[in-house]
């Protein structure tokens, strides 16, 4: 880099305002280095921060960097995001810079500003409660409002902001109108606040106190943004990347609301040399995430994953580790680090594996090791003379998540698998060295009887209990998709349905306390599942199985006694026989 001029010095500048400062975003001068993180502020946040200053209250200074037009191509920056969307566009889009004139970069701020503008120009989709992650109509856009008529309802704010969709906003009633907040930036003078509220009829339609506090709550948004110098901020000028960097990590390093990823991410961005590890790591969790059914990896997780797979000797998360060194060894294997991963994506999600049944990412990362040690590839995933392999990492992988190897001690347990895998020589999944390096230990993959015990409480819903199940189904092919099935349909377990099917009120709690556990449920293709619907266990099996054979051949793989009984008034006699039966299958497999 030309450096022609080496300042020093940071110089504090007369504050601007909001609209200002918004202005200035939307035009591009202000961008975000690719040291930056991403934006992670919720809509409470947001709305926070828009009472703090209705109120004036401090929302702390602001630390620009001053970058000369000689300099700009040196670096990578980013625009702010303007439309956020929790599953389609959490990434700042990647800025076009010229080089024909300076840019104003933002070190310490970027929630708070990114917040503004959202606020003031864009929308915030997040998903709803209870709606599939993949379900687009579970994101509905929100844009901030402020309710003008009454203060807020909550103890710790003077102001209502919320994010609503547009048909929230449009509720109206005695005390409750909705202001959008970002039409503040067209209502340039004071004047238009009042022209506002008589073309809304708010001085006519409603009592004199509503009246009276939107007047002056508008008046006060207006000033907030229009007139108040807010944005107070200090300029860095020095051309030095070194130091800009250590100003940044200074800043950040100290706070909570910055994760270790989004702070080593920052780094490793400014130390790589021919790839942008911003956009190569995040477009990765992207893709991985994408895999299958769909998983929740992050940056935390790729981060970890490369200084493993690099073989750094210490893989403590945290910043001295990635040094200048560690970053450019990591740089240079950045393709075998992902190519890893993705295949052991792929293998987990072949498993039946997803976002909802894979209770730790980190169990990930041998098996990503165990691919680069032995040289492997997408050939891996399906070739019949991997699949006795493929096996044993099956049978590793759902011990090591059952018995929750993975949680606490995380370092301590991928060292020692690292260890486990590079020494041996097999070029095989060494699933009994595994169990013999952990026997006795804390972190223990074998079972004891009590430890059964306890598989058999996992219930419907629990993350968990896939894993029990797929001990139980060892041959499923996941290419076809599979359900989680009650037995006996859970809809069938209310006070009323048991009083109308004849069982007597005192057993209605030995029901209800059976339906969800494991012992009442099974692993059935998602097109017999459909089909079963909500009939009775018993009058189903008879019309779908049409001779003794064949429903023999059904209980067998279902781990279901023949001779216990199977019609709903016999449930609890059923569903403990079937837990017995479980239970010495799991011994068998476990023990």
């Amino acid at each position: 880099m030309k450096n022609n001029k080496n300042y020093c010095d940071m110089s504090y500048q007369t504050a601007l305002t909001i609209a200002e400062v918004i202005h200035d975003i939307h035009r591009k001068k202000y961008l975000l280095p690719a040291i930056q993180r991403e934006f992670v502020w919720d809509t409470n946040q947001i709305e926070r921060l828009f009472d703090s200053l209705m109120r004036d209250y401090p929302i702390n200074s602001f630390l620009f960097w001053e970058v000369q037009k000689e300099n700009v191509k040196e670096y990578e920056f980013y625009e702010f995001l303007r439309q956020y969307h929790e599953r389609k566009q959490k990434h700042n889009p990647k800025a076009s810079v010229s080089g024909e004139e300076g840019i104003t970069a933002v070190l310490d701020g970027q929630q708070r500003l990114t917040s503004l503008y959202i606020a003031s120009k864009g929308t915030y989709a997040y998903k709803l409660p209870r709606k599939r992650w993949d379900n687009d109509q579970a994101y509905p856009e929100r844009k901030l409002h402020l309710n003008i008529l009454s203060p807020a309802e909550h103890t710790d704010r003077a102001f209502d902001f919320r994010f609503l969709t547009k048909e929230e906003a449009s509720l109206k009633d005695d005390t409750t109108f909705w202001f959008a907040v970002p039409e503040i930036l067209n209502l340039k003078e004071l004047e238009q606040i009042n022209e506002f509220l008589i073309s809304n009829e708010i001085f006519q339609n409603y009592e004199k106190s509503a009246a009276s506090f939107a007047n002056k709550a508008m008046s006060k948004l207006y000033k907030i943004v229009h007139v108040q110098q807010s944005i107070s901020y200090y300029l860095e000028k020095s051309q030095e990347l070194d130091k800009v960097l250590n100003i940044f990590i200074r800043i950040n390093s100290g706070g909570t609301t910055l994760s270790y990823s989004d702070l080593l991410l920052s780094i490793a961005t400014a130390q790589w040399e021919e790839k942008d590890a911003r956009e190569e790591i995040t477009q990765f969790v992207d893709e991985i995430n994408n895999t299958g059914s769909g998983f929740n990896f992050n940056k935390d997780f790729v981060l970890k994953s490369a200084l493993i797979l690099s073989d750094l000797q210490d893989i403590t998360f945290k910043v001295d580790n990635f040094n200048k060194t560690n970053m450019l060894l990591i740089e240079s294997k950045w393709e075998e680090i992902s190519n890893a991963l993705r295949i052991a994506v792929n293998l987990v999600a072949s498993f039946g594996y997803s976002r909802d049944t894979l209770t730790s990412n980190n169990a990930i990362i041998p098996i990503a090791y165990y691919i680069i040690k032995n040289n492997l590839e997408d050939g891996y995933l399906s070739s019949s003379h991997t699949a006795s392999d493929r096996k044993l990492v099956h049978k590793w992988i759902i011990r090591a998540l059952v018995k929750r190897q993975f949680g606490g001690q995380g370092d301590s347990i991928q060292t020692q698998m690292r260890k486990v895998l590079s020494e041996d020589t097999s070029a095989a999944w060494p699933f009994e060295k595994i169990v013999n390096v952990f026997k006795g230990k804390v972190k223990s993959i074998t079972f004891s009887e009590e430890d059964i015990d306890n598989l058999l409480s996992f219930k419907y819903g629990q993350s968990y209990t896939f894993s029990v199940l797929a001990l139980l189904y060892p041959s499923l092919d996941f290419n076809n998709i599979f359900h989680l099935d009650h037995i006996h349909p859970r809809s069938y377990f209310t006070n009323s349905k048991l009083k109308k099917a004849g069982i007597d009120a005192e057993f209605w709690n030995d029901y209800k306390d059976r339906v969800d556990r494991l012992a009442n449920l099974q692993m059935l293709e998602a097109r017999p599942n459909i089909e079963k619907s909500d009939r009775p266990f018993n009058q189903w099996l008879t019309e779908t199985y049409s001779d003794k054979v064949k429903i023999a051949a059904y209980l067998a793989k279902h781990h279901m006694d023949s001779t216990a009984p199977r019609s709903f008034d016999d449930f609890v006699k059923f569903f403990d026989a079937r837990e017995e039966k479980i239970k010495e299958v799991l011994k068998t497999i476990l023990m």
